[in-house]
C-alpha cells in the first residue's frame, strides 16, 4: 500500500471526491475538489441541517426518526423525537449489518456477566414497517444532501461546479475490517436508493470502499511527522477504536522514498468492542442502581446515559473518584439513591466497570495481533480512541512489552 502524505500538485481530471464515515453513533464527511494544476485541499463538512447550535462540529449523530414508517428527521434533527412514544428513532442500525461472525464470536459480554458466557447480542430493533435498506438510504440521503449544500455554499462558484461534476462524483465509504462483499453490495444498493448514484452500474463505477484500518493509517501519517520515527523495516500497529468495532492492523514500512510504501504484515483484527458498549454497560449499571428510585424510569435513565456519553466517558481516566452526571434540574432529588438537584455521582470503580469488558476485548485483540512480533509503535485513533482511560490501559499493557 502506497500512501502520499506530502502536498503535491494534482495533474488528473477535475473531479469531486467525497468520503463518508458512517459510524455506529456518529457520522462525518470530508471532501475535495481536485483541479488540475492545484494542490488538493481536503475539507470537512461542518454545518448540518438541524445542528445550527453546533456550528463547526463535523460529526452528526447517526440516528433517524420515523413517524408511521416515514423518515421525519435525521442527525441532530432526530434527537427531539427521542422519548416521544408517537415516534420511533432508529439508532445503532449499523450493528444490523455486521456479519454473523462478528455478532457471535466477537460480541462483548453483557455488563456484570461472566466473560466466558455467550449472551445474546443487544441490537436496538428497527422501527415498525421499516427495513434496514430504508434506514440506511434515508440517512445517506440526508448526509449527501447536507454535503451538497455545504459544497455549494462554501466553494467559490460552487453551484456551477456541482452542476458540472455531480454525475461523476467519486464516493468513498469506510467500512469495518470485518465486513465483506455482502455489506459492500448492500451499501451500493442503499446509495442508489438515496439518489447518490443513478443505477447499479453507476454505483460500480463511482463508489469505492476503504477499510477503517486503512483509512486510519492514512489519517495518522498525514497528521504526524512520521519521518522522526518511521524507517525501512519498522513494524507498527494502528488501532481504530470506534463506536461499535475496534479494528487493528499491523504494517511494515517497505520504503520511505520516493514515496512512503507500507505493507500489511498479516490479516487485520476486528472485534465488536466499541464505545457504544461502554454506554450499554453504563445503562445497565444505572438501571440496577436506581431500580427502586423514582428516577429509574426509561426516560431518566436515557438522559443519564446521554450525559454519561457526552462527558463522563470522554474525560474519565481512572483517577476521578467522583464522577458527576448532571441529567435534571434543581427540583430532581432522591437522596436515598444519591440524586441531588438533578445530579448523580458514580465512583471511579463504577465507571471502570462500564469500561472493563470493552477494554479487555480491545486489549486481547491487540495482543493477538502483536503476538510474537517486535512492534515499536501502536497508534490509537477513532472516536473511542480519544478516551483517556482506554489510552491509559493500553499504554500500561504494551509499554512493558516494548511498544510505545
Amino acid at each position: 500500500m502506497a500512501t502520499q502524505t506530502d502536498s503535491q500538485v494534482y495533474q488528473g481530471e477535475e473531479k469531486i471526491i467525497v468520503a463518508i464515515d458512517l459510524g455506529t453513533t456518529h457520522t462525518a464527511v470530508s471532501f475535495a475538489h481536485a483541479y488540475p494544476g492545484s494542490e488538493v485541499d481536503v475539507r470537512m463538512v461542518t454545518r448540518w441541517k438541524g445542528q445550527p447550535e453546533a456550528a463547526g462540529d463535523s460529526k452528526i449523530p447517526t440516528i433517524v426518526a420515523y413517524e408511521q414508517g416515514e423518515a421525519i428527521g435525521c442527525g441532530a434533527e432526530a434527537r427531539e423525537y427521542i422519548g416521544d412514544e408517537a415516534y420511533e428513532v432508529s439508532r445503532w442500525f449499523k450493528l444490523h449489518l455486521h456479519p454473523d461472525s462478528m455478532k457471535i464470536s466477537d460480541r462483548p459480554p453483557a455488563y456484570d456477566s461472566d466473560a466466558n458466557t455467550s449472551p445474546s447480542m443487544e441490537i436496538p430493533p428497527l422501527p415498525s414497517n421499516v427495513n434496514l435498506t430504508k434506514v440506511y438510504s434515508d440517512f445517506m440521503r440526508y448526509v449527501f444532501l447536507g454535503f451538497r449544500t455545504f459544497f455549494q455554499e462554501t466553494t467559490p462558484n460552487g453551484i456551477a461546479i456541482w452542476e458540472r461534476l455531480s454525475s461523476s462524483i467519486v464516493i468513498v465509504l469506510t467500512i469495518p475490517n470485518g465486513w465483506d462483499t455482502r455489506q459492500q453490495g448492500f451499501l451500493k444498493e442503499a446509495a442508489q436508493e438515496a439518489g447518490m448514484v443513478q443505477s447499479g452500474e453507476d454505483a460500480e463505477l463511482r463508489i469505492e470502499f476503504v477499510t477503517e484500518g486503512e483509512a486510519s493509517v492514512h489519517y495518522v501519517l498525514g497528521k504526524v511527522n512520521y519521518r522522526t520515527w518511521l524507517k525501512k523495516g519498522t513494524i507498527f500497529a494502528v488501532t481504530d477504536a470506534g463506536g461499535s468495532t475496534v479494528d487493528s492492523t499491523l504494517y511494515v514500512c517497505k520504503r520511505l522514498e520516493p514515496k512512503l510504501e507500507l505493507e500489511e504484515v498479516c490479516a487485520s483484527e476486528c472485534v465488536q468492542a466499541g464505545g457504544v458498549f461502554v454506554d450499554r454497560a453504563a445503562r445497565t449499571l444505572l438501571t440496577e442502581k436506581l431500580s427502586n428510585s423514582r428516577f429509574g424510569d426509561e426516560e431518566s435513565i436515557s438522559d443519564m446515559v446521554e450525559k454519561f456519553e457526552q462527558r463522563t466517558k470522554r474525560v474519565f481516566d481512572g483517577s476521578q473518584e467522583s464522577n458527576v452526571i448532571e441529567f435534571g434540574g434543581r427540583r430532581d432529588n432522591d437522596r436515598e439513591y444519591g440524586i441531588i438537584q438533578g445530579k448523580i455521582t458514580l465512583t471511579a470503580s463504577e465507571v471502570c466497570t462500564a469500561f472493563d469488558s470493552v477494554i479487555k476485548r480491545s486489549t486481547d485483540s491487540c495482543l493477538k495481533l502483536l503476538a510474537g512480533r517486535k512492534v515499536k509503535h501502536l497508534l490509537l485513533v477513532g472516536g473511542f480512541g480519544e478516551s483517556p482511560y482506554l489510552r491509559l490501559q493500553l499504554k500500561t499493557e504494551f509499554v512493558s512489552k516494548g511498544t510505545e
